[in-house]
Order: C-alpha cells, then sequence, then structure tokens
C-alpha cells in the first residue's frame, strides 16, 4: 500500500510560530502543535521523511533534534532573538528564517516534494521557499483572522489587517488548501473567495492508543482526586474566545440554583499558568471567579503535558468546550475517543464534530443559562452520560490517525503530480517564472 506515494518521499512542515514539541495549554500551544507532531509521526510510519521548521525560542536547545522518529526531526531556526515574542512581532524575522531554512537545505542536500505549511505566518515563509525549491505548497490555517474577528469581545483582541491580507494572499497563491471541516471551507469560500475545488476537508486525528477509556475510579486515584463529586473539565488556552466566561457563570447560576447539588461539584481548568501576573486573560478570571463566589467550585491546574491528559477526561463526568469559535476542536475529540460525554458552543467545528444528542450536546455560545441546563441535565442523568460517550467513543474511531494521515497522503501525491504537471508545462513553452 505504501508504494502508491513513492513520489512524496519527503515533506517539509512549516510551523514558524509555536514548536509541535511544546507544552500544551500555554498563550500559542494547542491543537494545532499535536496536529503537526502527530501527523510528522504518522507519515514517518508510511515511510515518509519530514523536517518541521519552527522559530528557535530557547537558545539553550539543539537546533536539531530527533524526537519524531528515524526519519523526522524538528529543526528549530534561529529567526530574530531566541525567546517567545509576539507573534506579529515574527513577521519581521520572517527573510532570516526563510533565509536559514534555505542554507540549511543546500548543506544538507535535501530535496522536498511537498512543503505543508500551518497557520498564516507559516504560510507566508512556504510561498518563499516554493519560489527556491519549486515545489507545491499546501496550507492549512488552523485558525481564520476573519472569525476570529467576528467573535472578539474587545477592540485589543482583533486580528491585525496584515494577517487578514495574508489569508487572502494565502488562499490564492497556495497551491492547495486543507480544511478541518465543511464549515471551515465554507468560510474559506464565503470570507476569503476561495475556489472550492482547491479545498480538501480532511479533519485532524486523534490517537486511539493515548486517547482510550480508562475506569473512572482508577483515573481518579491516579490524580488524586475524590471519587465522590462530579468532575467538569475544561482544556485549552486561556483566552476569551474560548469561552471560559461563560462556563463560569453557568457554574455561578449552578450554584445559586442548586447549592445543596453543588457540594460536591467541580470544575478542573487545565490551560495556562495560575500563577502569571503578566497573563491579563488568566487575572481577569480568577477574580471573576472571587466575584461570582464560585472560588471554591472552579480549580485552575495550569497546563499539562498531553501524556496526562487522558487521565483528566476519563477522571471526568463531563468536558465542556464553551468556545467562541473552532475551527475543529480536538478537545472534544480525544474526550470522546475516550468516552467522556462533551457539551460544546453549536460553532464552527464543534458544529460538525459533534452531534446534539448522539454523540454529546450543543448549546448556543455566551448562554450561560444553557450552559448551565445542559451541564444539569448531564450531571443528573447518569444513563445519558453512559449513551453520549459510548457513541462519542464509536464516533472517534474514524479519526485515528493512520486514517487522517493516508488521507493526507494521497492528497500528497494528487498535488503533487498536478504541480509536476504544471511546471513541464511552462518549462516548454517557456513560460516558467517563479512564484
Amino acid at each position: 500500500m505504501k508504494d502508491r506515494f513513492i513520489p512524496v518521499r519527503r515533506v517539509a512542515m512549516i510551523s514558524v510560530h509555536t514548536c509541535p514539541l511544546a507544552t500544551l495549554g500555554g498563550k500559542d500551544t494547542g491543537g494545532m502543535n499535536v496536529y503537526v507532531r502527530e501527523l510528522a509521526r504518522e507519515l514517518i510510519a508510511w515511510g515518509v521523511a519530514v523536517d518541521v521548521f519552527t522559530r528557535s525560542q530557547n537558545p539553550h536547545l539543539p537546533h536539531l533534534i530527533h524526537e519524531l522518529g528515524s526519519e523526522g526531526r524538528v529543526i528549530h531556526v534561529p529567526a530574530g532573538p531566541e525567546a517567545p515574542i509576539e507573534k506579529h512581532r515574527i513577521l519581521a524575522h520572517l527573510p532570516e528564517f526563510v533565509e536559514w531554512v534555505r542554507r540549511f537545505a543546500d548543506r544538507e542536500g535535501l530535496v522536498y516534494d511537498i512543503i505543508h505549511s500551518h497557520y498564516w505566518l507559516s504560510g507566508l515563509a512556504a510561498l518563499s521557499l516554493r519560489s527556491v525549491w519549486r515545489v507545491p505548497v499546501i496550507q492549512m490555517f488552523h485558525t481564520l483572522g476573519q472569525m476570529k474577528n467576528r467573535v472578539a469581545w474587545r477592540a485589543e483582541e482583533r486580528e491585525p489587517l496584515q494577517r487578514l491580507e495574508s489569508e487572502r494572499r494565502l488562499v490564492r497563491e497556495a497551491d492547495h488548501l486543507v480544511a478541518a471541516t465543511p464549515v471551515e471551507k465554507a468560510q474559506l469560500v464565503w470570507l476569503y473567495g476561495a475556489t472550492p475545488s482547491h479545498i480538501t476537508v480532511i479533519p485532524p486525528g486523534v490517537d486511539l492508543r493515548r486517547f482510550r477509556p480508562i475506569p473512572k475510579a482508577e483515573a481518579r486515584r491516579i490524580l488524586g482526586f475524590p471519587s465522590e463529586r462530579r468532575y467538569v473539565l475544561f482544556v485549552g488556552r486561556i483566552e476569551p474566545l474560548k469561552g471560559l466566561e461563560t462556563l463560569m457563570r453557568a457554574v455561578a447560576i449552578l450554584a445559586q440554583d442548586c447549592p445543596t447539588w453543588t457540594r460536591d461539584f467541580a470544575v478542573v481548568i487545565i490551560g495556562g499558568d495560575p500563577d502569571a501576573a503578566a497573563d491579563a486573560e488568566m487575572q481577569r478570571l480568577q477574580q471573576l471567579r472571587e466575584e461570582l463566589g464560585i472560588t471554591d467550585l472552579i480549580t485552575f491546574l495550569g497546563a499539562k503535558a498531553q501524556e496526562t491528559l487522558p487521565f483528566y477526561y476519563n477522571a471526568a463526568d463531563v468536558v465542556v468546550m464553551p468556545s467562541d469559535y473552532e475551527s475543529f476542536g480536538l478537545v472534544a475529540l480525544e474526550a470522546m475517543a475516550c468516552g467522556t460525554p462533551v457539551i460544546a458552543s453549536d460553532v464552527g467545528g464543534l458544529s460538525y464534530l459533534i452531534r446534539h444528542g448522539e454523540t454529546g450536546l450543543r448549546v448556543p455560545r455566551r448562554q450561560p443559562i444553557a450552559l448551565a441546563r445542559a451541564l444539569d441535565r448531564l450531571l443528573r442523568d447518569e444513563g445519558l452520560r453512559q449513551r453520549l460517550g459510548e457513541n462519542g467513543r464509536r464516533w472517534a474511531q474514524g479519526f485515528a490517525w493512520p486514517i487522517i494521515a493516508e488521507r493526507i497522503l494521497s492528497l500528497y501525491l494528487e498535488v503533487w503530480r498536478a504541480y509536476r504537471g504544471r511546471s513541464r508545462h511552462f518549462i516548454c513553452y517557456g513560460r516558467w517564472s517563479a512564484n
């Protein structure tokens, strides 16, 4: 079966602003990190060599790290200060990033067949590298600036015009786009004028060996959670569009309407750093928790390694994703793979992933009352939790990474062949120009 993909032997993955090996739950770490890392590992298992290029943020880490398998490397590119910086500042260092990658490939004698770029910053770097390497660029945005602006709470949360213009350029100039869901494909067509035939819908995958059911009592024992409590879990970055304020207000409603019932109720939040004084959103949420009088009900645990997440998913009675916007919703898929029911906002990729009443429950975004009612319903009904959890687990089987990676490889081959055909045509008629 692997022989079908022989022309695609080496892939350059570009993830400029965040490293796939970074701890999840930080400011710029989340589902995209998991996607790049796990896809790279699966491609390597198919016999494809993968180099992931990311900007170096720590001068004490080696530039080459072999953690993806025998044919896979994470390469930290020195471009700008080797420290975390705001994403908008990275743009100025992209020429340096591209030049370093170009020289690295020349020095090692590397020939890539595909460039797979993730996020708009990476896409811009990929277009520059395409003009040198003359290989096709496949772009995945993971989030869209236009959509983030539509749900921004405050002016300072809006994405800059430079990002929006860059995304429009990538929609025009990338050889092919990957959308995580049909919803995202529609957004690309509607908001950016993308050509539907240049977009292929391939969702992210889930590692079913890691994210699997574990007896609840065992998971709670390992984590040190009391066995008699009802646990609600949130996993994600601490930022306004993730909807934590909506969750807190829903908890406050439950605490007021069901004071006896909520004595054995706890919300566990994984992500961010609870002690980071410089994290304005974390500080705002902690203050809101006090103002709502629910300090005893909500615990911030900070970021956790992905290896420990299955225990948290399995220890929980329900996982909540109250997001204002999600291009996909990998946390929901991981929870479903563990057999834990999910309540999610009816937005973006979550509308596609969660089948209301079958694999989970969907509620309108920014509606604390609706979320409180869904939580109350699900936490009181063990039979419903079991049914949704089992249905979700079965649904998640179709997103196993080997299945998703094979679809990505098929797309690579299709795009590679089309690009080679165009290149031969341009050269034959003397019309070649680097793009």
